[in-house]
């Protein structure tokens, strides 16, 4: 049993959970203007967790033919037999049916736009098929991340959330691009989009380096509207820092270091936005 749980939560990469998480906390944060009830931090991280894995799950179920084409994927659980698609269907269905159940169990607005958040994960899936800016729309789905949790302790929208959700657009999008940049040739031989496939890897790392730029605007833009003091500021020098060291690290003719800029620098990064935010709001607040 303790195999089966590690080969799902191998295929879903359950690690990289961590990713989006803070800047949902970050968000919820902001809407409280201090720490949400316990009931509101243990469903928001239900329903980030559940909706994150049914994407993954969904987004392996529909790219298992592509993913068993590609040598850097054939292995993968589901391509190479280790799961079978319709026990990937089914875990899917019920980590999107967790998902509504924790957006009741927050609110009725959570409730209604689940659906919404679903739907969006599912295009996302098959937009590699058609546009290179697929990288924008994975940004737009993981947006819910701060857009859920800050409904989720207020109960509705209010627009002054939109730059930390923008900011995680870009910030997706950003590394995004980086991790296409593994699959270039494969992509242009298959047919797939990316901007990596249309624009090269010289215009690939500056589109990333644009969208992380934005996404630095867009945190130091969430910082006034929020009116946070030192230690948010002091985070966002930090943050400033790690977007710099990470494209340090990958040049248009050396990509040894890719594993390193993508998989750590980002988690990173969320997790810098997050903490000290966290900070700002215990000390200062």
């Amino acid at each position: 049993m303790f195999e089966k749980i590690a080969l799902y939560l191998k295929m879903i990469k359950f690690s990289h959970s961590i990713f989006a998480l803070p800047f949902a906390f970050t968000a919820a944060l902001m809407a409280a203007s201090g720490i949400p009830s316990a009931k509101q931090i243990f469903w928001i991280v239900v329903a980030m967790v559940s909706a994150r894995s049914g994407a993954m799950g969904l987004n392996r179920i529909i790219d298992r033919k592509i993913d068993a084409k590609n040598p850097r994927t054939m292995n993968r659980e589901i391509p190479s037999g280790k799961i079978k698609t319709s026990n990937a269907v089914l875990f899917a269905i019920i980590s999107f049916a967790v998902l509504i159940f924790a957006a009741y169990m927050l609110n009725p607005l959570c409730l209604k736009l689940s659906p919404l958040a679903i739907a969006v994960l599912f295009l996302y899936s098959y937009t590699k098929r058609f546009t290179w800016l697929s990288h924008i729309v994975l940004g737009i789905a993981l947006s819910a991340a701060p857009l859920g949790a800050w409904i989720a302790v207020r109960g509705i929208f209010n627009a002054e959330i939109l730059p930390i959700a923008f900011a995680v657009v870009f910030w997706l999008a950003g590394f995004d691009v980086l991790y296409a940049l593994q699959d270039i040739e494969f992509d242009r031989s298959h047919g797939l989009r990316s901007i990596p496939e249309k624009f090269g890897i010289k215009d690939a790392l500056f589109f990333s380096r644009v969208f992380h730029f934005l996404t630095w605007c867009l945190l130091a833009f969430t910082g006034i509207i929020f009116d946070r003091g030192i230690f948010y500021w002091l985070g966002m020098t930090f943050t400033g820092g790690l977007f710099m060291y990470e494209h340090s690290l990958v040049r248009h003719d050396d990509l040894s270091r890719l594993d390193t800029a993508f998989f750590n620098m980002n988690g990173y990064i969320s997790i810098t936005v997050f903490l000290f935010t966290l900070l700002d709001y215990l000390f200062l607040s």
